[in-house]
């Protein structure tokens, strides 16, 4: 019966690395991150996977998986641990994550710069829990950085992260995926509305942001 747990746990990690390299590949080919920046992690009970340092995403196989249990030891792998590991630890261990992904989208790092939080300039806000704060800046891989985006990711399931990128996490890597990418697109939509010379971008209230909220918690249900 043990044998027989430990090929389904392995079986599960397998699929699960498997599913971590798309995404991480999907970042490239989306634009969201360049080389190799950015990273991404995933729950499988107890280990959490993550893209290892400095490999570019189309080189990683099956056998470059890293695992890590949630203080950070090394449960397998020969790579190294992203150099991000405390902002995804910090995720683990605060919330119910299942899915944890960091980038360098090239619109959501430029509003970091300009405002403390993205404005509500569209309804999607309501999927991060509200307007996406900005972490105050810290050197990458620092528990600072970590400890700035907790903060800034107080309910909330998206950040930005100062002169450095996003943080957004979700139930799966799909979930985790698609609010990166909203976080982007806002922070395009955002950016665009405002370069327009005399006009300013209306913004949604937090009432009309709690409507999408309850809208949004049903759709796509029967």
């Amino acid at each position: 019966m043990t044998e027989q747990r430990d090929e389904v746990r392995q079986d599960a990690v397998e699929r699960a690395w498997g599913e971590l390299v798309a995404a991480a590949r999907r970042t490239v080919t989306d634009g969201l991150v360049v080389g190799t920046s950015g990273n991404v992690s995933v729950r499988v009970g107890g280990t959490i996977l993550v893209t290892p340092s400095g490999v570019p995403y189309d080189r990683l196989g099956p056998r470059d998986a890293v695992g890590v249990d949630r203080d950070g030891n090394r449960l397998f792998g020969d790579l190294a641990p992203t150099s991000e590991l405390p902002m995804h630890l910090a995720v683990y261990r605060t919330t119910d994550a299942g899915a944890v992904i960091h980038t360098h989208a090239v619109h959501a790092t430029a509003v970091s710069t300009l405002v403390p939080e993205l404005p509500p300039v569209h309804y999607m806000a309501a999927a991060l829990g509200g307007p996406a704060r900005v972490a105050r800046y810290a050197p990458y891989g620092s528990d600072e950085l970590a400890e700035n985006m907790l903060r800034a990711l107080r309910d909330r399931t998206g950040c930005l992260l100062q002169n450095h990128g996003t943080v957004t996490y979700g139930d799966t890597l799909d979930q985790a995926y698609d609010r990166t990418a909203q976080l982007e697109w806002m922070s395009r939509l955002w950016l665009t509305a405002s370069a327009i010379p005399g006009h300013t971008p209306t913004l949604l209230s937090a009432g009309q942001l709690r409507e999408a909220e309850d809208r949004l918690r049903g759709y796509g249900r029967q």
